[in-house]
């Protein structure tokens, strides 16, 4: 990618900017898609009607809860649309609100918002779940501008406090979506690895096209405390004062670790995987991330239709 076309707005600048759609309108018309393949095109599937059985027609089509009432063998059809939800899962808890100046949390309602831009714009229905205050926050997949600036405004209002159960919000997430479409978590995934992979792997044997977005600061990933340092856990409260350099390469180990396996778990699962960091130019990752995801769809890895 050549300088040209790198962004002139700093992660600082975007994140100072009162009005949320402006930003990520901003976000958005920095990137410089142009007429780049959509990366929200995908394959779905809904019913459209039963026919009768013909001999040659696969038997994985065969309506049997229809046989047991009427004692008739029939074959569902569907109608297959290009056009795809997508759900944007943001963590809204209290470790997102890191580090001072340009918060990860801040920064994901920054790209959330341009995904959110981006996938309605092309024709797209677009909806948001998060938890806040241990509550289920919920705006069903819709297309139109109306419901844009709705997804907007509640992620303009959201704080970033107490804790989520990412599991749970996930698994919810896919319960409410009515046909198989895109997810994307947009967290730092410090909260229960394990249910969250679990969760994760779930929502993709349902068929949906699953993105994890690994969002940290630098101050996380380098970790250049010196002398004796209190830390904060941002959602228990809990403190701890500790003399930096003696921890500090254990902590960068264990860091390498956390992040390596979230990578790996969501490959292994077949999971769109990309790690974000709070300094990067949020063009250049939006554009990063959707490039991603274009490539992948023509390389020939998009979703096929659902078996039934």
């Amino acid at each position: 990618m050549s300088d040209a076309r790198e962004s002139v707005l700093s992660p600082t600048v975007v994140a100072a900017i009162d009005d949320l759609e402006l930003s990520a309108r901003l976000v958005v018309e920095g990137m410089r898609t142009g007429g780049n393949r959509s990366p929200f095109h995908g394959y779905s599937t809904e019913f459209r009607q039963h026919r009768s059985y013909r001999a040659g027609d696969d038997l994985k089509y065969l309506d049997w809860k229809l046989f047991a009432r009427t004692d008739r063998l029939y074959t569902r059809q569907f109608r297959e649309t290009t056009n795809v939800p997508v759900m944007i899962v943001l963590d809204s808890s209290a470790s997102m609100d890191f580090p001072d100046g340009v918060s990860k949390h801040r920064y994901a309602a920054i790209i959330s918002a341009a995904l959110a831009y981006v996938a309605s714009d092309q024709g797209n229905a677009v909806g948001l779940m998060t938890m806040a205050d241990g509550a289920l926050s919920y705006l069903p997949a819709r297309g139109g501008r109306q419901h844009l600036r709705t997804i907007i405004a509640m992620l303009d209002r959201l704080e970033a406090a107490g804790t989520w159960n990412p599991a749970h919000v996930i698994d919810r997430t896919a319960q409410l979506m009515r046909r198989r479409g895109i997810v994307i978590v947009i967290s730092d995934f410090y909260d229960d690895e394990d249910a969250t992979r679990r969760a994760l792997q779930r929502v993709t044997m349902h068929g949906h096209d699953v993105s994890v977005v690994q969002l940290l600061s630098p101050e996380e990933s380098v970790f250049d405390e010196e002398g004796q340092v209190e830390f904060v856990d941002l959602e228990s409260g809990a403190r701890r004062l500790t003399d930096a350099g003696a921890i500090a390469g254990r902590y960068r180990d264990a860091m390498h670790d956390f992040v390596t396996r979230t990578r790996t778990d969501a490959v292994h699962a077949g999971i769109d995987y990309v790690r974000l960091s709070t300094d990067m130019p949020p063009e250049r990752a939006l554009r990063d991330y959707l490039q991603r995801r274009g490539a992948r769809h023509i390389a020939g890895h998009a979703h096929r239709p659902m078996s039934r």
